[in-house]
């Protein structure tokens, strides 16, 4: 009996500690997100749920803004302290070795963390031939929207796919 009450506990918690990355179809910005998350982060691409890179991985990108994929990204210390604290209180807590970028082909430490190179994404996204990432209406595979209608809203629910190609693919699979 105290086996079965230990095992019941044990997956409560998992259920209740599982972090919003887990549930690929939903990943809304929490409600406690600052105006500045939104505004700057936003105003170039979307504004990625933080739970989909993990504390360090999160600390990495806001403390190298100066190099942030390319760009040279100017931010008051203010605002930045805000949107870090918001990023890292809602970050994975998944395993790091799990979640983390496959270690096989390492991106240069310099470079900022990709969550197009997690593990998680790769997974999520394998079937996803390659020229579509090439597409125009896609260009890259951080641009959620272009294939995900509602990933602004935090919905990746795969009936919701925004493209044809990849409804057809879904109804095959």
């Amino acid at each position: 009996m105290s086996i079965l009450r230990v095992t019941r506990s044990a997956l409560l918690a998992a259920v209740l500690t599982t972090p919003l990355a887990a549930s690929a179809d939903k990943m809304p910005i929490p409600a406690d997100a600052p105006a500045a998350f939104r505004a700057e982060c936003g105003d170039c691409h979307m504004a990625f749920s933080p739970a989909l890179l993990t504390a360090p991985d999160w600390r990495r990108v806001v403390g190298q803004l100066d190099q942030h994929y390319g760009d040279n990204v100017r931010i008051d210390e203010k605002t930045r302290g805000e949107i870090e604290a918001f990023l890292i209180r809602h970050a994975s807590t998944r395993n790091e070795r799990t979640w983390r970028r496959d270690r096989a082909a390492p991106p240069h430490r310099s470079d900022p963390p990709r969550l197009t190179g997690t593990p998680w994404f790769r997974r999520e996204h394998r079937e996803v031939p390659a020229s579509l990432w090439r597409d125009t209406r896609v260009v890259s595979a951080s641009n959620c929207p272009a294939c995900h209608g509602r990933a602004e809203e935090g919905s990746f629910r795969k009936r919701e796919l925004a493209l044809p190609e990849l409804q057809r693919r879904k109804e095959h699979h």
